[in-house]
């Protein structure tokens, strides 16, 4: 498999190589700080070759003190982007940082007693195509 993607501003794009090994919908407190959202989605590739396209020198990592927790995003627009995390060996790729259509399902929901109280009941909320008027 191969993927390209990059982030929100454009100064950082990347083609990953090789197997996609799982991809998953965390839900722990970290990933939910980390997104800003109710859960993280990123894929997990156990082998794969990141290359990165343009943009390297804007690439920054954090990594959450005393904890596994690590992320990888632009310097300039702050998107999250691949990381290769030897701690969990694997290339973890956001998937909304993907270009074009991910053609794959989630494997799974992680950390569901961590899920946010509002997620459970959002299926039977309102939904627009576009942002609707206020």
């Amino acid at each position: 498999m191969q993927l390209n993607g990059s982030c929100l501003c454009g100064s950082v794009s990347f083609t990953i190589s090789g197997k996609l090994e799982k991809f998953y919908l965390c839900h722990c407190h970290y990933c939910q700080k980390d997104s800003g959202s109710a859960h993280a989605a990123n894929l997990f590739f156990s082998a794969a070759e990141l290359e990165w396209q343009c943009g390297l020198e804007q690439v920054k990592q954090f990594q959450l003190m005393g904890t596994h927790h690590m992320k990888s995003f632009c310097g300039v627009c702050g998107s999250a982007i691949p990381s290769k995390q030897p701690n969990i060996h694997s290339v973890v790729v956001p998937a909304g940082c993907i270009d074009g259509q991910l053609n794959q399902l989630p494997d799974a929901h992680l950390f569901n007693a961590s899920k946010a109280q509002w997620e459970t009941q959002a299926a039977t909320i309102p939904r627009f195509e576009f942002l609707p008027e206020y």
